[in-house]
């Protein structure tokens, strides 16, 4: 019987790092072991093309995967003038957003920042908040912490054909941590 009870453990434990493994292939999980991600270039998903609000380039820099949560970094390439996002609300998330290129016009609760190449902006949880892109191009540095589900958010956002509609958006936003609570506003 102690035999069978030793056997059963050493079977449990010998199978413990395998039940990790997630049938997803691009998973990455934490390594001790610092990497580059090169210009131009995402970590796990490629060019994240997204529809919708925007149609916009999302890479991936630093996963939620690699800081086991605690970030997540992405590289936004903007190609949607006059365009940004709707009021919206992380209820669990900093975000803050570093312009690379371009000039964007973000709401922050009740007060409007025009940045340019070099500012940068803090969005703190629970504020809604909202951006445009006032330039033809841009781009943009995007962290949020911890990580959360954007990475979700946006591959589930790049995986649709056509754009979204107002249902789908917000039924995604919803799956995600995030709520939308009023509309996208444009360039004056």
């Amino acid at each position: 019987m102690k035999r069978n009870k030793f056997i059963a453990t050493i079977l449990t434990i010998a199978a413990f790092p395998f039940s990790s493994i997630s049938k997803n292939k691009q998973t990455v999980h934490r390594t001790n072991k610092g990497f580059k991600v090169s210009t131009g270039e995402g970590r796990i998903h490629g060019h994240i093309t997204l529809k919708g609000i925007n149609e916009n380039i999302l890479d991936v820099k630093i996963s939620g995967s690699d800081t086991d949560g605690g970030y997540a970094m992405f590289e936004q390439t903007s190609l949607s003038p006059k365009r940004g996002t709707p009021l919206h609300v992380h209820p669990l998330q900093d975000e803050t957003f570093y312009v690379v290129e371009g000039a964007y016009k973000f709401r922050v609760g009740d007060d409007l920042f025009d940045l340019e190449k070099g500012d940068s902006v803090f969005l703190p949880k629970n504020v809604p908040h909202s951006w445009t892109q006032k330039s033809d191009k841009g781009k943009m540095i995007v962290l949020f912490q911890p990580a959360g589900k954007m990475e979700s958010f946006f591959v589930s956002l790049a995986a649709f054909n056509t754009p979204p509609s107002k249902e789908q958006m917000a039924k995604l936003f919803e799956d995600n941590e995030m709520k939308i609570v009023g509309p996208p506003w444009g360039v004056e």
